[in-house]
Order: structure tokens, then C-alpha cells, then sequence
């Protein structure tokens, strides 16, 4: 599910994929292209007639976008856009609160099922598994996407993710909207040493019991930690299988050492492992605390919002694994029956633009960081993304590695419920 996703302030540096994700056809896109925009030539410019006629349509249409809704930071920036689309294209966003992107798929799901024409979703904030089934069930309109003019400007070389969202192809049925790594934060007055390998965190984990843990999947924190060390304990060619559609064998074959890995390390984690926090912001307090040493986050810059707000020690640092850590984008979609089609576009196409990514990549404002390619911008744009760090946060990018194929998530909380959920 979309969550709180983070933001850089300054250029994300290009990151190098553990796997090999990228298809021929994405491969072909991006030759000859002008860097970080691989698919400049598909965008319509902006003062096409073809996009005039797009945004003369949106005006006086209302957008209802369904996005997570438990961040007031990401609420307030919501906002922010609902205003700017106002005044600028005359089209009304309304901000629909969702806790879990799962329930709007159903709901569109119901719609097409009673054939439903006049949808009550025109845009949503997903990706991974809620994408692959709107996609594969029919429930998207497109391809989109690339024919947006701020998409001319999306990083899909640098930022292959932008293109395939949890080894699924995105085919132009979603837009780009930022990205998001996995990131541990820890006090480092309490944690001198963070461990930066898995092997170093099970051997943390021993020597500090009860003050270790992560978030009880389902959430979205916790199952992907579970991923995380699925792909460090499938090093190599064994992890080629994890970005193919799941089967049995496959699952109990590359599976079966995560499971060791989990019995052997639960005894040592809060409450014995018996049970656990039931988001990453539960943890990030207990953190906070002084309760637990670590935690965990999609945003690499979160600890730096936490200190800003005061919930956090100044002390506190950001940090991922040396190896690489889970890394994904997330993606706007319009459902196949919505009602405001010419606005959602436009919608898309301002949140893609460089005002807006900036915006939001600003630690102050969100910290979500861009899918743009900063360094192709013009430079007065370019000059928008530039900051001053601050503590907490991130300061060296670990590679980013894809997530698994989405139909590997079901498949991975169900078996650690049967087994731990208790």
C-alpha cells in the first residue's frame, strides 16, 4: 500500500540495480535520449494543441484521489496541489482518506463487477501488488502516462523502477510519483555501531535482547522487511526466482532460509518475538522511547522530519544496508470507469512537474524524494531541488534493489502468520 514515502532534498544520486529488471523494450527507449528522460519522445508538449484540448476538458471536472491519508504532512501537501490545480486548471481535487489502498481496489473492483460506468475514483496513489491486480483484472484506463508533458523529464534510466513496479511492466497504465528505499534509523549516542548487513543485525539482535524487532506484517513496513532479508539470504543467481510470477517450489525453495533465520532470531527480539509493533511509527516511538534501538522506514528522510517535530533526538541517523536495500516508486493511477478522465491527467501532470516534485522532495514540506531526472531540468528549475542537510538525514545512498515480484507478497504474510502470527 502507498504510505508515507520520503522525498531528498538534493539530487538522488544514480543507483545501479542488483538485478537485471530492465526490458528490451525499455532498454531500446532509452538510447539516443537525453539523460534520465527515456521517454521524452512519447510526451506531448505542453503547448500542444492535444494536451490544450486535455486541459480545456478538466476544467470545472472534480477529481476524487484516493491516497493514504496517515501522515498530516502528505495531507497538507495534498492540499497544497488541491489549491494550485484550482487556480491554475479550474478543476476541484478532493482528497479521498484511505488507510489501505486494498480497499479502493475492491471498491473499483465491485464497480466493474455490477458495471458500474460512472466510477467513484478518479485517481489513486498505489503500487506493487494493488497495481497488479487493477492492472491484470482490467480496472485501469490506459496506457497515459507517458504522454503527459512532465513525464519528459522522468529519470527512467537512472530510476529503472519508474517504469516497473514490483517486476511488473507499467505500460504507461501508472505515473510516477516518487520514490521510496527502505532506511533504518537508530540514536547514535545509544548505537555507536548500526549494523549495516543483515548478518550484523541477527548479531545485534543477540547481543541486545528485547530491544530489537520489526513491525507485524501485514503492514507494509513489516512485510517488506521480510523482503529485505529474503533477497540478502537469496544472494546471487538464487535471486533471479524472486522476480518471477510465484509457484510452490519456487516459494518453499527461497523461503525456506528466511524461515531458519526467523526462528532462530525471534526469541531475541521485543516480547520474545511473541508479539510485535503494528506499524513502523509504533516502533519509531518505541524507539523513541528508549525502548527499542532500531527502526525502520520507506523514507529516507523521516528521521529528519521526526527531529524537526521533536520526537526524535537530534542524535538520531539515517542509514541503510551497505549491500543495498528493498527500493520501489509509487505511481498514479486513474481507474477504468472514472468520471473526470481529461482532469486526472492533468492532475498526474502537475504532481510529475518540477514545482510540484520539488515541493514535495523539500524535507521541510514532505521529504518524498523525485522521480525526476534533476540533473537534465533547466537550470532554474533545477535550482528548486537544492537544500541545506540536516540531522537526520540520509547521507549516503545504498544501492536500491527492485522489490519481488508482487505475487510474492500474499504468499509471504500468509505463511508468516500461519507460522508467528499466533
Amino acid at each position: 500500500m502507498p504510505y508515507t514515502f520520503t522525498r531528498n532534498s538534493v539530487p538522488i544520486p544514480r543507483r545501479r540495480a542488483l538485478v537485471h529488471i530492465a526490458s528490451p523494450a525499455l532498454a531500446a527507449a532509452a538510447l539516443s535520449l537525453p539523460a534520465g528522460a527515456a521517454a521524452a519522445s512519447r510526451a506531448l508538449a505542453a503547448d500542444s494543441a492535444a494536451w490544450l484540448a486535455i486541459q480545456a476538458q478538466a476544467k470545472g471536472q472534480t477529481v476524487y484521489f484516493n491516497a493514504w491519508a496517515g501522515s498530516p504532512a502528505i495531507n497538507a501537501y495534498i492540499q497544497w496541489a488541491a489549491g494550485q490545480l484550482d487556480l491554475r486548471y479550474g478543476l476541484r481535487l478532493v482528497h479521498v482518506k484511505i488507510s489501505d489502498a486494498a480497499e479502493m481496489v475492491q471498491r473499483v473492483r465491485n464497480e466493474k463487477a455490477a458495471a458500474k460506468t460512472d466510477g467513484t475514483v478518479d485517481l489513486v496513489w498505489i503500487n506493487g501488488e494493488n497495481f497488479l491486480a487493477m492492472k491484470r483484472e482490467g480496472l485501469l484506463k490506459g496506457p497515459f502516462a507517458e504522454q503527459l508533458p512532465s513525464y519528459a523529464w522522468v529519470d527512467t534510466e537512472g530510476k529503472p523502477t519508474t517504469r516497473i513496479d514490483f517486476s511488473e511492466p507499467v505500460d504507461g497504465m501508472e505515473a510516477p510519483w516518487g520514490m521510496a528505499q527502505l532506511t533504518f534509523m537508530v540514536d547514535a549516542a545509544r548505537v555507536p555501531q548500526a549494523p549495516r548487513s543483515l548478518a550484523a543485525w541477527l548479531a545485534f539482535a543477540q547481543a541486545h535482547p528485547g530491544r530489537m524487532t520489526y513491525p507485524r506484517p501485514p503492514d507494509f513496513h513489516g512485510t517488506s522487511w521480510l523482503k529485505q532479508m529474503l533477497l540478502d539470504l537469496n544472494p546471487g543467481a538464487q535471486r533471479q526466482a524472486l522476480y518471477q510470477p510465484l509457484t510452490s517450489t519456487a516459494f518453499e525453495g527461497r523461503t525456506a532460509a528466511l524461515w531458519r533465520t526467523l526462528d532462530a532470531v525471534h526469541p531475541h527480539l521485543w516480547r520474545k518475538g511473541r508479539q510485535f509493533p503494528l506499524s513502523a511509527g509504533a516502533q519509531r516511538q518505541m524507539m523513541a522511547d528508549g525502548e527499542l534501538l532500531w527502526a525502520l522506514t520507506f523514507n529516507p528522510n523521516e528521521a529528519a522530519n521526526e527531529i524537526a517535530a521533536s520526537r526524535l533526538p537530534a542524535s538520531t541517523i539515517s542509514y541503510q544496508f551497505d549491500g543495498g536495500t528493498l527500493g520501489n516508486t509509487h505511481f498514479l493511477a486513474i481507474p477504468f470507469n472514472t468520471q473526470a478522465f481529461a482532469a486526472a491527467q492533468v492532475t498526474a501532470n502537475f504532481l510529475l512537474g518540477a514545482q510540484a516534485q520539488a515541493r514535495k522532495a523539500d524535507i521541510t514540506v514532505w521529504g518524498d524524494p523525485t522521480v525526476l531526472a534533476v540533473q537534465a531540468l533547466p537550470a532554474a528549475q533545477r535550482s528548486w531541488f537544492q537544500s541545506t542537510p540536516v540531522p537526520g538525514q540520509l547521507q549516503a545512498w545504498a544501492a536500491a534493489i527492485p522489490e519481488p515480484h508482487a505475487s510474492w507478497v500474499d504468499a509471504l504474510e500468509k505463511e508468516w502468520a500461519r507460522r508467528y502470527g499466533g
